[in-house]
């Protein structure tokens, strides 16, 4: 196995060089900024030092194992587990559910949060120690679980985060000689890809960039990226459609209460058809940093009947949609949230800002409304048209429901399975290799 504290020391020492006080890399002074340095100078240069590190292990010149006639394809999927509640940890998980048993693929979850051993899990009671506890406990991790893969496919999202998580899954199955899958799954790619020169040298050098929705593919293709769409899935059995005849002003919001999802908009549209509808109600389902905020600001709205349920776990939050009849979100940021697929598959019609990918699954008109972000006034107004206009609203209902069928594990699993194969075909190999669009 790696040594991994030496191993932190080079990689994480030579990472720390090319970091913002923001956590955002390129910004600091340490930072490869000159144009006579490429912009993917820290990839090539940690790539350098973990492979030293890895031939002092043992472990350099590793090829990807061949897949021998009647062995199920290995397929180590890194990601966040259900531990950090989110739009990740549920599609990594829907993943795993999809390929358990599977007669092809032999999947396991390497989570990017382990719980760290003995003495090492009192700090995780501390901020930055939790950090540096974390770290401690996933390189090596990473080292044993991808040793023994065909194909490594990395769930990413953004900024600090794609430090933390996809970089270092990243060099250990580069190490490894292992061919790797960059699952982007962020909203904030536009920003995150433009201010980020170590985010695009990863995707230029993963052997395959895949993303959920049309909008993140023309986001890296903007930066000479190509990137193969493969969408989320919804599970049509824990999310049972329901009709809603007639439809009811009981309203629910499930995004994460954090400024990007401006939930702080969602009290408002409330408010405004609380005015018409005075026994309207509004679920707010998860949790956040924002929590305290948005009570405070409901309760100087003078809004009624709105409840703050608090983070709900991915086995029970099919009540919520199940108790609603609209549903509701206003980000200012977003790709292609799962909570909409959910709402699909559930009988919600859905009212949400043009965020981002949105537009990618929510065709205005057809399977769902949309508005301007942060326009409180445009999104009520559609929310009040589907409550009064019953033709609309259960057309769009039925039309949304149509769709989920693209987002069936039947249909997702024939794209994962194709690629994977592609991948284990041919040893990852030891140069980079950039992909262009």
């Amino acid at each position: 196995m790696l040594p991994v504290c030496r191993l932190l020391r080079r990689v994480v020492g030579t990472a720390a060089g090319g970091l913002a006080p923001d956590g955002r890399d390129g910004g600091h002074a340490g930072a490869c900024r000159s144009d006579d340095r490429p912009d993917d100078h820290f990839i090539l240069l940690a790539e350098q030092r973990i492979m030293m590190s890895a031939d002092r292990g043992g472990s350099r010149g590793a090829t990807a194992p061949s897949t021998p006639p009647g062995r199920r394809l290995r397929v180590a999927i890194v990601a966040p587990s259900l531990g950090i509640l989110g739009g990740q940890a549920v599609q990594a998980r829907r993943l795993l559910d999809g390929w358990a048993g599977d007669p092809e693929v032999e999947a396991w979850l390497v989570p990017i949060n382990p719980a760290p051993p003995g003495a090492l899990r009192h700090a995780t009671r501390v901020k930055y120690a939790r950090t540096a506890a974390t770290q401690a406990t996933y390189w090596p991790s990473l080292v044993r679980q991808l040793a023994r893969a065909d194909v490594v496919h990395v769930f990413s999202a953004s900024y600090f985060s794609f430090l933390l998580a996809p970089v270092p899954a990243f060099l250990v199955a580069r190490a490894l000689g292992r061919p790797v899958v960059l699952n982007y799954r962020s909203g904030e790619a536009p920003d995150h890809l433009a201010r980020s020169r170590i985010a695009r040298g990863v995707a230029r050098r993963c052997d395959r960039v895949v993303v959920p929705s049309s909008f993140l593919r023309d986001v890296f293709r903007a930066h000479g990226v190509a990137a193969r769409v493969i969408p989320n899935t919804v599970d049509a059995a824990l999310f049972a459609f329901r009709p809603r005849v007639p439809l009811q002003a009981h309203l629910l919001s499930t995004r994460n209460l954090e400024p990007m999802y401006n939930v702080a908009c969602t009290l408002r549209v409330f408010q405004r058809v609380q005015d018409r509808y005075p026994d309207a109600t509004l679920t707010v389902a998860g949790g956040g940093s924002q929590l305290l905020a948005l009570r405070a600001q409901a309760e100087g709205l003078g809004l009624r009947h709105v409840r703050f349920t608090g983070p709900i776990s991915h086995d029970d939050i099919w009540r919520a949609y199940a108790d609603a009849d609209v549903y509701l979100q206003t980000p200012d940021i977003d790709n292609m949230p799962s909570s909409v697929l959910e709402a699909f598959s559930s009988g919600n019609p859905v009212v949400s800002t043009d965020a981002g990918g949105v537009p990618a699954i929510v065709d205005n008109g057809v399977n769902g409304l949309l508005a301007p972000c942060n326009d409180d006034a445009a999104l009520a107004a559609q929310v009040l048209r589907l409550i009064e206009t019953p033709g609309l609203a259960a057309g769009i209902v039925r039309t949304a429901l149509r769709s989920c069928e693209r987002y069936r594990w039947a249909m997702v699993r024939s794209e994962w399975l194709a690629l994977y194969r592609e991948l284990s075909a041919v040893a990852a190999p030891s140069t980079a290799r950039v992909r262009h669009a």
